[in-house]
């Protein structure tokens, strides 16, 4: 009898440590993820049309915290500047300082430094002969001062962007010191990551890495299943360990 209830205090003990140690990892996987991500993002409620369709009025989408010098071209950015009425603006990034943006060309495309950019974000309609509508209704043409950015929303019809401001002293560009946060996802509705246009890759500096907000997902879940694991694991070994000494016993 002793030997039999050694075997089974055993089992116990066994999966009592499992299951401690999978709800222990589990905790700090799952807190550990949501600290992080509190500490990189903020969330921000969308209030215009201005970046349709990418994001529409009340989309509830988190953006990461980065200095202005992480900005690159193609970046949904949050920013905000006194002479755009210092509130807190959802735009697109289309040009860094140097570069010389334009719109359109033959084919209704965006120009940065004479090269077209494809804008697959745009819902260009059919308006046009060609069967798309030009990247902007107006055409334009400014200089990025350096340490500047110049922003265009994606509902280019109605957005009031870099556009407005083409008079002002630096031709509607913004300071990189005004960028708050950079738009990675759509939390609600849960319509995912933003990517980055592939279209800007080509051009000097690239397109930015997506920030790290799938692997600070991916902790919470794995946190969730450990959790869920351990907290079931402990009790079902245990009774595994009951049925086999009772067996054992019988025979």
């Amino acid at each position: 009898m002793s030997g039999t209830g050694s075997k089974e205090d055993g089992r116990g003990r066994l999966g009592a440590m499992v299951s401690g140690l999978a709800v222990a990892v589990g905790c700090v996987l799952f807190l550990g993820g949501f600290a992080w991500a509190a500490v990189v993002y903020q969330p921000y409620t969308i209030p215009t049309d201005s970046m349709s369709p990418t994001v529409t009025p009340g989309d509830r989408v988190l953006a990461e915290r980065i200095d202005g010098a992480d900005v690159r071209r193609g970046d949904v950015v949050v920013f905000t500047d006194q002479v755009w009425g210092a509130t807190p603006m959802v735009k697109r990034v289309v040009g860094v300082g140097g570069d010389k943006v334009a719109c359109c060309d033959r084919e209704g495309r965006l120009t940065v430094n004479g090269t077209p950019v494809d804008e697959p974000y745009l819902d260009r309609g059919s308006a046009a002969a060609s069967g798309k509508a030009p990247a902007s209704p107006q055409d334009f043409s400014a200089t990025v001062p350096r340490g500047q950015i110049f922003l265009l929303g994606d509902e280019r019809a109605t957005s009031l962007d870099s556009r407005v401001h083409l008079q002002d002293a630096g031709e509607g560009s913004v300071p990189l010191s005004a960028v708050q946060a950079r738009v990675d996802a759509v939390a609600w509705p849960m319509d995912g990551m933003i990517d980055r246009p592939s279209s800007f890759a080509a051009l000097p500096g690239g397109v930015s890495a997506a920030g790290p907000l799938p692997l600070q997902l991916g902790a919470i879940l794995v946190g969730v299943v450990l959790i869920l694991f351990g907290a079931v694991y402990g009790p079902v070994a245990a009774r595994l360990g009951r049925r086999g000494t009772t067996a054992g016993a019988a025979r």
